[in-house]
């Protein structure tokens, strides 16, 4: 009898492994969606073009290299979404200059920068506008996709309002101005008074 309990003991071990194997259901997947603007007001330039490049060489070891989102691209999608030529002539050039994510002591430091530079249609440089943001993480980082995808999206939004600040601060006389309808009408009020009785008679324009 002890020998046949001992057999079913042994038996019953790699179902019971497999019991908790199926039990421990692995994380799920994190979702890291593109990162859009064109939801945000646009920048329309009195300019026939616009162009969009990067200064910016990241290292291959940085953080930023184990993102979900590259830095640099959603920094040039932000300028495909909002920047549009309205014009006839000259052009104007969006560059990235810093799109940076270090390590530090106890996080992570990012860094956002870029320029605007309108030229007209012989290349003389007749404007330009610059913005630069900085976000500092502290916290673990041993899910650094996560990590680093939540510091691009914070400092995204922040360029987005620094971006267009400067750009209408700078770049004033270079933006179309855009038509907005006017306001409607006030709308006359007039006390109907208690129900059955007519309203009194409105003096004559």
């Amino acid at each position: 009898m002890k020998r046949r309990a001992a057999c079913r003991l042994v038996l019953a071990l790699p179902l019971l492994a497999a019991a908790c194997t199926y039990d421990e259901a692995p994380p799920p997947a994190q979702d890291f969606p593109p990162l859009r603007y064109d939801y945000l007001t646009p920048l329309d330039l009195n300019v026939a073009s616009v162009e969009i490049g990067s200064n910016f060489i990241p290292a291959p070891d940085a953080p930023a290299a184990q993102s979900p989102v590259s830095p640099v691209e959603v920094l040039e999608q932000m300028a495909r979404d909002r920047l549009r030529a309205d014009g006839s002539s000259g052009r104007a050039v969006f560059v990235v200059d810093d799109a940076s994510i270090v390590p530090v002591p106890g996080g992570l430091s990012g860094t956002m920068a870029v320029h605007l530079d309108v030229l007209t249609s012989d290349g003389t440089r007749a404007g330009y506008a610059e913005a630069r943001v900085s976000q500092l993480y502290t916290g673990p980082t041993s899910d650094i996709r996560a990590v680093d995808y939540d510091l691009i999206k914070q400092m995204m939004d922040r360029m987005n309002v620094e971006f267009e600040f400067q750009v209408k601060r700078t770049l004033h006389d270079w933006l179309q101005q855009v038509q907005t309808a006017p306001p409607p009408a006030a709308v006359q009020q007039q006390d109907l008074g208690p129900p059955g009785v007519p309203p009194p008679a409105q003096p004559a324009p």
